[in-house]
């Protein structure tokens, strides 16, 4: 039987998840991630995008995250994040509305921070549209 690694997923709001899976798989800054039981130890920056987890069997849970920071302990991983949402809670409508909200500030830049804040933003509602486009596909 194969082993399984402890996986929890925090917001800055609440606990999101935890339990156990056979696989984790995580968008890094340097690209896509896999992480198995007995891993070696790692921390790397996330991006936005989707935190998938192999519940075995064929199952699969999601998970939006608007970017943070994963530490991979041998038998742990921990995903914290500003914003994480189980799949199934995302709004398609809403992260359309907030793509396009993004796009408009981009537009309309008046300083240095408002674009480095818009394209946060765009980044994060692109990266969620995604992820429901891809779960709606299977």
């Amino acid at each position: 039987m194969a082993s399984t690694i402890q996986v929890d997923i925090v917001s800055a709001e609440e606990q999101i998840f935890t339990g156990e899976a056979y696989m984790v798989y995580a968008p890094a800054i340097q690209g896509e991630i896999g992480v198995a039981p007995r891993h070696t130890p790692l921390i790397s920056p996330l991006k936005p995008g989707e935190v998938r987890l192999d519940m075995g069997e064929g199952k699969e849970e999601f998970f939006f995250i608007s970017g943070g920071i994963i530490e991979v302990q041998p038998h742990l991983v921990t995903v914290l994040s500003d914003t994480a949402i189980r799949a199934h809670d995302l709004n398609e409508a809403a992260a359309l509305e907030a793509q396009k909200r993004a796009e408009e500030a981009l537009a309309d830049q008046q300083s240095d921070l408002d674009v480095a804040k818009a394209k946060a933003e765009l980044a994060a509602a692109a990266a969620q549209i995604a992820a429901i486009r891809k779960i709606k596909k299977k």
